[in-house]
């Protein structure tokens, strides 16, 4: 009897969700940091907290996102060329003011690849040697900008146009170039 009893505790204990399935530092990057930002810009904009006006704004600030945060976008289902439609896993809890922490933990369990997604390391253009980067890089800080180089053939070619588009896509990493 004690024996069937220890072992339907067991068994119990395995079937309840954990409490240890909270975030790590770090995880859930993406997922963190736009719906972090997003949330600000709710109240900014005083956005009526319901889920449908949170649905309308997120989908709209899915068309504007860029990179990893178009990626989580797509995940979600607020991009147009989606597969699958969570959105309302985002904007009815957010309705309710629940943390984005919590969001990103259930979207986890939905879709483990949200977590996944990790920003891209980003390039200090004041300090760093372009002539050292590989041409991946220099073409990658050419996209975040929003340009391309056409005719670049060499890594010369791409130095040269990220010069000359510094001053006006990274202004103080321009002035402390020509400081050095």
């Amino acid at each position: 009897m004690i024996y069937l009893s220890g072992l339907s505790v067991a068994l119990a204990l395995t079937l309840v969700p954990s409490c240890t399935e909270a975030l790590k530092d770090g995880e859930c990057e993406v997922c963190v940091g736009f719906l972090e930002r997003f949330y600000q810009t709710l109240q900014d904009n005083d956005v009526k907290f319901d889920s449908d006006s949170i649905e309308k704004a997120l989908l709209k600030s899915c068309k504007e996102a860029k990179g990893k945060e178009n990626r989580f976008c797509y995940y979600i289902g607020a991009t147009s060329d989606a597969a699958t439609k969570i959105v309302n896993e985002v904007s009815k809890p957010m309705s309710y003011h629940v943390p984005v922490e919590k969001i990103c933990e259930k979207l986890k369990k939905k879709d483990s690849q949200i977590c996944e997604l990790k920003y891209d390391k980003q390039v200090d253009l004041s300090s760093v040697d372009l002539k050292k980067l590989k041409v991946k890089d220099l073409k990658k800080i050419l996209e975040e900008w929003g340009e391309s180089c056409k005719g670049c053939v060499e890594k010369s070619d791409f130095i040269r146009k990220i010069n000359e588009l510094m001053p006006k896509y990274a202004p103080n990493a321009a002035k402390a170039r020509t400081d050095l």
